[in-house]
């Protein structure tokens, strides 16, 4: 990347910047490789934050499904972790994990379920087959402890689990069916596929293992047994270590790092699986090659720019993004190494000006966190807008369930110190309430990027863009007008 003219004097976010096109020869924007440079090669370079109101089982899967990863929180106990990797690795890498119920079920409960995947319906099991559909149109003035079998489809479309995406969507609009529930030959329900999912899986590629499951990650605190919990979270068949503090570039993290690398080393010479060290966070060259000597593969870089942070305005501690991930992507490089731009993306166009950055790939958290496929419980407000909550990982909230196993005193006093908001309000976006939605989003404006600078990858892409800098108004100028002013 370089800068149109000379290099700026002062520290820039990704608002104080622009990319302007150049000569290209990249005719359709389906042409641009998306795959990762960070050493992970994950089709899409999009990662879920390791935030307890972002990244569960669900995220997990969606992500994994579409390209990308997410990551599993420090807060959530070794076993939790394990079995949610566990339901992970054994999801359908293209069919979509279907919400199921029993015939009995009520219809509250079966609506409170249905809200947790995108494709809106819940399928009604015989045991292990599927016997009928739930949508919620049915169960429009249905008395909420009426039962799903009394308003159950029946007539639903069943097809083998070898159908590719192209078959199902060509047989979903001749039969005129919301949805299709991929069957086994035991007649086992393996997964559920809309018309739309049929088409982002002719788009878009899973992230596999070496074993074709989806891939995700798993955040490790640097307090406490690390050696131990890093090798849970291997045991448990983590793809990705994130070695995750909020100061990253201190003697803490450096030997938790030793002990990592140590543990990481001897799973791979036992099982001959390469597992890649995220370790941060960090803001500075000097801080990047600090963690790069101490053993991590990936940085994870921003202090301060997430909307649930409140670092900034407490401390006066953090750096402006955009030049942030640029510092450190170039001292990664340097050292055969890629970083994470983690934080401060709220439009596609952050996305992508991180990546023009050098970031091998970019951490999205409370953009996601209004979202179907996030952990929380749906919420409705006063005028019927639904919502989730979110809060940041160094709220007093994440706090009080970090320390949850230390004494009452430790625990009241590690609360007094808080740098994030512990409750906020994220509202589901009625064009994108889901996931994929937002992908769609972003990586269509990501490939629109990389078309502008004549580049079919991302390497390509970091190389050849010219980035220049803006005032507030030249921002402004470039935001839509919903309505006439």
């Amino acid at each position: 990347m370089r800068f149109l003219s000379e290099s700026p004097a002062q520290d820039l976010t990704y608002s104080d910047v622009f990319m302007v096109p150049s000569r290209s020869a990249v005719t359709s924007r389906l042409d641009v490789d998306l795959t990762s440079t960070d050493g992970l090669s994950t089709p899409m370079p999009l990662v879920a934050a390791n935030m307890t109101a972002v990244s569960g089982r669900r995220m997990a899967e969606t992500m994994a499904r579409r390209g990308g990863l997410a990551i599993f929180p420090q807060d959530i106990p070794a076993d939790v972790v394990a079995r949610s990797i566990g339901k992970v690795k054994r999801a359908h890498p293209v069919f979509d994990t279907p919400v199921t119920v029993a015939p009995d079920t009520t219809i509250g409960e079966t609506l409170a379920l249905i809200a947790k995947r995108a494709h809106g319906i819940a399928v009604v099991l015989d045991g292990e087959a599927p016997a009928g559909i739930v949508t919620p149109e049915a169960a429009v003035e249905v008395d909420r402890f009426a039962q799903a079998k009394d308003v159950m489809r029946t007539d639903v479309l069943t097809v083998p689990p070898t159908m590719t995406p192209k078959e199902v969507f060509d047989t979903l609009t001749a039969q005129h069916q919301p949805i299709a529930l991929a069957v086994g030959d035991d007649g086992r329900l393996v997964g559920v596929m809309t018309s739309k999912g049929a088409l982002r899986s002719a788009i878009y590629s899973p992230a596999l293992d070496h074993e074709g499951r989806l891939r995700t990650g798993v955040a490790v605190g640097i307090n406490g047994d690390v050696a131990g919990k890093v090798g849970a979270a291997l045991d448990a068949g983590a793809d990705v270590l994130v070695m995750d503090t909020a100061h990253g570039h201190q003697e803490k993290m450096i030997a938790a790092l030793g002990h990592a690398r140590r543990v990481r080393d001897e799973f791979e010479a036992r099982t001959g699986r390469r597992v890649l060290v995220v370790a941060g966070n960090v803001v500075t060259a000097e801080g990047t090659r600090d963690l790069i000597d101490s053993g991590a593969d990936i940085i994870k870089v921003g202090v301060g720019p997430g909307a649930m942070c409140t670092t900034r305005m407490q401390t006066g501690v953090g750096r402006p993004q955009f030049s942030a991930v640029l510092e450190c992507a170039r001292a990664a490089r340097d050292l055969g190494r890629a970083v994470w731009a983690d934080g401060g993306v709220r439009h596609p166009r952050d996305v992508a000006l991180a990546l023009a950055a050098g970031a091998g790939s970019v951490m999205i958290g409370s953009w996601f966190a209004g979202t179907h496929e996030s952990t929380g419980a749906q919420l409705v407000d006063h005028d019927g807008r639904p919502y989730k909550e979110s809060f940041g990982m160094a709220s007093a909230r994440a706090v009080r369930n970090r320390t949850k196993d230390q004494s009452a005193f430790d625990r009241a006093r590690a609360a007094l110190f808080e740098e994030g908001i512990s409750s906020s309000r994220m509202y589901l976006d009625p064009q994108r309430p889901g996931v994929e939605d937002l992908l769609d989003w972003i990586t269509s404006g990501v490939r629109s990027s990389a078309t502008y600078a004549g580049a079919r990858d991302l390497t390509e892409f970091a190389d050849r863009a010219v980035v220049g800098v803006q005032f507030g108004s030249g921002y402004e100028e470039g935001r839509p007008v919903a309505t006439s002013w």
